[in-house]
C-alpha cells in the first residue's frame, strides 16, 4: 500500500513539474540575495545582489557584506550564506508596478563575521502601513523565514529595519512578489458572528499551511513558491482520519485554479476512519497553538473524489466549538466530482485560550457518514494598532526618535507637572465621589458627532435640549452620560430588553416620565464606530410611520448609545415563534407586513438618494402597542446607486439566511437586495419558523428554498403555520405566496419593485378582508412584472382609488413618532 502511495505521490511531482511552464508570471518579482556579489540559483529561480537592481534602493548610515564559512554551510540554502548587516535604522525600497496583494518573504541565518555575532541582533522590521517584527532575534544555527501577504496601495513598498537598544539587525534574503488578483477573495465568513470580514485590508502572516493527507510540498512544486507542509503532528487524535490520494485530473475552474492550491493539494485528503460510525458527534480535529490577541484568516481547501456519485457527500465544519458550515455539500456547489473548491473564515482562538482548532464530521441527516478537508492555510491577521507583532507599529521607530529629542526638555519641567499632576488627581477623585455615580471603561474613542467632547458626570448642560450642541445639531438629542444612568438606573441588568450585535438594550425612563429604550454599545463587538454613525445620521434625516424614529445618543466618556422610544411589543419574530406571545391572526399579519413595506419603499424612493437597509429581517421589524410595524436597525445601511448608476459596490454584509445570493456572488447591491430579504421575511410570517434552521431535515434548513418547492407545486397552503390553517382566504394566500416567490427569484432584475410588493400585498389583504370568491386567473400575480408602470407610488395616490392603504400621508413622511426597534433581541446568529 505504502508503494502505491508513493507511486502516486511520484506522478503528481511529475505533473506539477510538468505545468510548471504554464504558471502565474508575476508582474513584480524581485528575489534579492542579501549581502552577495553575484547572482545566486534556487531551483528555477535567480536571486539577484541587492546592489544590482535599478528599481531597489537601500538607504544606511553603514551597512556590512558578511558571509559564512562555517563547517555546516553546506547544508543550508546559498540565500543563507551571505547577509547584509545594519548597525542604525535602514531601509530597502522597491519600486512596485502592479498594486495590490504582494507577497513579502524574509530569510534569517544568524552567524558570526568579523566582529559582529548575528545572533545576538534584536531588532524591528516594519513597512510604511504595517508592522510586522518586533524585538526579533534568530536563535543560533537556525534558519527562519517569514512570509506575509500585504496590499500594496503606492508605488513603492518600503521595508524598514531598525536595531533595537544599540544593537544589530540582519537580512539574508528578501523576495516582494506580486500574487494573482484571485488569489484572496474581498470577504470572508467570521466565526460565529456569521458576519463579511474584508482580511485584505490587514497585512497577513502566514502561520500554518498544511497538505491534509499528502507529502510535504516545497516551494519548487507550488507555482506561487509557498510550502505546505504535512498535515499529521496537528491531528488531535491520529486515528480519527485516514489519509487518501487520487491519480485523476483534478478539474480546476477559473475560480479555483492551480495559483490557489497546487494538484498535489488537491488530489490528497484527510477523511473519516470510519465512515460508516453512527455516532454523530464523530469527528476529525486538528489544534494550532496561536496568538490569542489576533484574528486568523482560515483558508480551507475541499475537492471530493472519494464520492462514488453526487450528492452524496455532505457533512459540518467547525472552528473552535462553532459551526463554520452546515450541511456542507461539495458537488451541490460544484456539480462535478474531484473539483476543487476553498472557503473562507475569520477566526479568533477557542475561548481566549492559545489554540484554534478546525474540524469536520458527518451529518446527522446524511445516510453516507463521512467528511474530508484536502488542505488548510492560517494566517495572521494585523490588529488595530496595524502591526503583526502586538502594539508596535510602523511609526513606533519615528516616535522613538522624537522621544530621544524631546527627553531632556521633559525632564526639566517634569517636576512641575508632577505636582499638577497631584492635584489633578485629588480634585477627580473628590469629583468622582461626590458625583455618585459609576463609570465605564472601554477602549473606544468618542466620536466627533459632539464634537468630541467629555463632559463630567454631573454635567446638565445637554439636559432638556433637542440637539443644538455643535455638529449634532441636527442629529438629535445629546445626552449626558450622568442622564442616561439615571433613566436607566446605572443599566440596571433586571431592565435589559435584549442583547444584539451592537449590545444590551436597556429600558429607560427620562425624567419627564417617558419610556425609552436605550442601545448601549458593547466594546468587545464586532459593530461599533462606523455603525453607530450610520445609525444616528439615517435615521436623523429619515421620518416616516413605519421607520423608527431615534430620540438621542450619548457618546460622552468613550460611550456609544442610541435613545429609541419604547416598543412595547419588541420585534415580529417573537410574535411568530420562540415565545408565549398569543398568535398573530393572518389580518395582523398581512397589515404588518403592509407596513413594514411601505417603510421600505419609503427608504428606497423617499430620499433624494434612495437608501438600501441591507438587513431586512423579522427581528429589525418591531410592533409598537397598537402592533404597527416599524423597520429599524441602519446600521448596515447604505445609500443606493446615482441615476448613473445600476448598483453599488460594496462588501457583502448581512444576516445569514437573509442574504441577496445575487449581492452575496457579485457584491453588488441595489434595492433587489432588500426585496429579497424581505420576500424570506414573508415567508416567516406564513410558516412561523425561523430562515435558517439546521435541526431540520437537510433540505428544510433553508426556508426561502423549502417555501418556494411547496409554492412552485401550488402546494403552499401544505406548509402554513398551524395556528393559521382555516383562516386564510384562498385567493389572498395565493396572492401572497406568488408575491414573496417574485420577491425571492434568483436575479435582480426579475424582482418586483418595494412599490409593486406594497401593491399586491394590500391586495391580498383586500381579498382576505372581502372574502371574495373570484377567478383564480384573475387574481393571479404570476404577472407582477406586467403590473403598469402606471401604478401610483404613494406621493400619487391621492389621485387614484386604487389603494388608500398605499398613501404615505404628510403625518407619515413628517412626523410620526415611531417607537424604537432594537436589532437581534432574540439572538439571531447576527450578521
Amino acid at each position: 500500500m505504502e508503494l502505491i502511495f508513493c507511486f502516486f505521490v511520484f506522478l503528481l511531482v511529475f505533473s506539477i513539474n510538468q505545468s510548471k511552464s504554464d504558471a502565474f508570471t508575476p508582474t513584480d518579482n524581485y528575489l534579492i540575495d542579501c549581502g552577495s556579489n553575484s547572482n545566486t540559483k534556487l531551483g528555477d529561480r535567480t536571486f539577484s545582489s541587492d546592489t544590482s537592481s535599478s528599481s531597489l534602493s537601500i538607504t544606511a548610515k553603514e551597512s556590512i557584506f558578511a558571509y559564512t564559512t562555517a563547517s555546516n554551510s553546506g547544508n543550508l540554502s546559498d540565500i543563507y550564506l551571505t547577509a547584509r548587516v545594519f548597525t542604525t535604522e535602514a531601509t530597502y525600497t522597491f519600486t512596485i508596478q502592479d498594486k495590490g496583494m504582494h507577497w513579502v518573504r524574509l530569510y534569517f541565518f544568524p552567524f558570526s563575521y568579523q566582529k559582529y555575532n548575528l545572533a545576538s541582533a534584536n531588532f524591528s522590521v516594519a513597512t510604511e502601513g504595517f508592522g510586522l517584527l518586533n524585538n526579533f532575534s534568530v536563535r543560533n544555527g537556525s534558519t527562519v523565514s517569514k512570509e506575509y501577504l500585504i496590499n500594496l496601495a503606492s508605488n513603492n513598498l518600503v521595508l524598514k529595519f531598525t536595531p533595537s537598544n544599540n544593537s544589530l539587525a540582519f537580512i539574508n534574503a528578501i523576495e516582494v512578489v506580486s500574487v494573482p488578483s484571485n488569489l484572496m477573495s474581498n470577504t470572508a465568513q467570521s466565526v460565529p458572528s456569521l458576519t463579511s470580514e474584508e482580511p485584505s485590508s490587514h497585512a497577513l502572516e502566514t502561520v500554518y499551511r498544511l497538505n491534509m493527507g499528502g507529502p510535504e510540498i516545497t516551494s519548487d512544486n507550488d507555482t506561487l513558491w509557498r510550502h505546505w507542509q504535512p498535515d499529521t503532528e496537528f491531528l488531535s487524535l491520529s486515528n480519527a482520519a485516514k489519509s487518501a490520494i487520487t491519480s485523476s485530473t483534478i478539474l480546476y475552474t477559473n475560480q479555483t485554479t492551480p495559483e490557489i492550491a497546487p494538484r498535489m493539494v488537491y488530489a490528497t485528503l484527510q477523511e473519516m476512519n470510519d465512515s460508516g460510525t453512527v455516532n454523530p458527534q464523530f469527528n476529525v480535529s486538528w489544534s494550532f497553538s496561536v496568538d490569542p490577541n489576533y484574528e486568523y484568516f482560515i483558508r480551507m481547501h475541499f475537492c471530493d473524489f472519494v464520492s462514488q456519485a453526487l450528492y452524496l457527500l455532505y457533512f459540518n465544519v467547525y472552528i473552535n466549538s462553532d459551526i463554520a458550515i452546515q450541511e456542507f455539500d461539495i458537488s451541490k456547489e460544484t456539480d462535478s466530482l474531484a473539483q476543487p473548491i476553498y472557503k473562507d473564515f475569520v477566526a479568533k482562538s477557542s475561548s481566549g485560550s492559545n489554540i484554534l482548532s478546525v474540524r469536520i464530521g458527518p451529518s446527522k441527516f446524511a445516510s453516507y457518514k463521512n467528511a474530508v478537508l484536502n488542505g488548510l492555510e492560517i494566517m495572521k491577521m494585523s490588529n488595530s494598532d496595524m502591526s503583526l507583532a502586538g502594539s508596535f507599529s510602523p511609526n513606533d521607530s519615528k516616535t522613538e526618535k522624537k522621544k530621544s529629542k524631546v527627553g531632556p526638555i521633559v525632564g526639566s519641567v517634569a517636576g512641575a507637572f508632577a505636582a499638577l499632576g497631584l492635584l489633578t488627581v485629588i480634585y477627580m477623585v473628590f469629583k468622582c465621589r461626590k458625583s455618585h455615580t459609576k463609570s465605564t471603561s472601554t477602549t473606544w474613542l468618542p466620536l466627533p458627532l459632539h464634537g468630541g467632547n467629555s463632559e463630567t458626570i454631573g454635567s446638565k448642560e445637554s439636559k432638556q435640549s433637542t440637539g443644538s450642541h455643535g455638529s449634532s445639531a441636527s442629529l438629535g438629542r445629546h445626552f449626558t452620560f450622568a442622564e442616561i444612568q439615571e433613566a436607566t438606573k446605572n443599566f440596571d441588568e433586571t431592565l435589559i430588553l435584549g442583547v444584539g450585535g451592537f449590545g444590551k438594550v436597556f429600558k429607560g425612563v427620562l425624567e419627564d416620565g417617558t419610556i425609552v429604550a436605550v442601545k448601549r454599545g458593547n466594546p468587545s463587538s464586532e459593530q461599533g464606530i462606523a455603525e453607530f454613525r450610520t445609525e444616528i445620521e439615517m435615521l436623523s434625516k429619515l421620518r416616516h410611520r413605519h421607520l423608527v424614529s431615534l430620540i438621542g445618543f450619548c457618546e460622552e466618556r468613550c460611550e456609544m448609545i442610541l435613545v429609541y422610544e419604547y416598543m412595547a411589543n419588541g420585534p415580529l419574530r417573537s410574535h411568530l415563534y420562540g415565545s408565549d406571545l398569543p398568535t398573530l391572526s393572518w389580518k395582523q399579519r398581512l397589515d404588518i407586513c403592509i407596513g413594514s413595506a411601505r417603510g421600505l419603499h419609503y427608504l428606497h424612493t423617499g430620499a433624494d438618494q434612495g437608501i438600501i437597509h441591507r438587513d431586512v429581517k423579522t427581528t429589525n421589524i418591531l410592533l409598537d402597542e397598537n402592533l404597527v410595524a416599524k423597520v429599524a436597525d441602519f446600521g448596515l445601511s447604505k445609500t443606493g446607486p446615482t441615476l448613473d448608476q445600476t448598483h453599488v459596490s460594496t462588501v457583502v454584509k448581512g444576516s445569514f439566511g437573509y442574504l441577496d445570493p445575487e449581492y452575496f456572488r457579485r457584491q453588488q447591491l441595489t434595492e433587489k437586495s432588500d426585496v429579497y430579504s424581505f420576500g424570506v421575511v414573508l415567508m416567516e410570517v406564513l410558516c412561523a419558523r425561523p430562515a435558517i434552521n439546521p435541526t431540520l431535515p437537510r433540505d428544510q434548513v433553508n426556508i426561502a428554498e423549502w417555501s418556494m418547492h411547496w409554492q412552485k407545486r401550488g402546494m403552499l397552503d401544505q406548509i402554513i403555520d398551524p395556528q393559521l390553517v382555516g383562516s386564510i382566504n384562498s385567493n389572498s394566500l395565493r396572492k401572497f405566496g406568488e408575491t414573496a416567490e417574485k420577491c425571492l427569484a434568483d436575479q435582480g432584475i426579475d424582482r418586483p419593485s418595494m412599490g409593486d410588493v406594497l401593491w399586491n400585498l394590500e391586495y391580498a389583504l383586500q381579498l382576505q378582508e372581502t372574502a371574495r370568491l373570484s377567478d383564480p386567473d384573475e387574481n393571479s400575480t404570476n404577472r407582477i412584472d406586467e403590473i403598469p408602470v402606471h401604478v401610483p407610488y404613494p406621493e400619487h395616490l391621492e389621485e387614484s382609488n386604487i389603494s388608500m392603504h398605499s398613501r404615505v400621508s404628510e403625518h407619515d413622511s413628517e412626523g410620526a413618532t415611531t417607537n424604537a426597534v432594537f436589532s437581534q433581541l432574540m439572538n439571531p446568529q447576527g450578521r
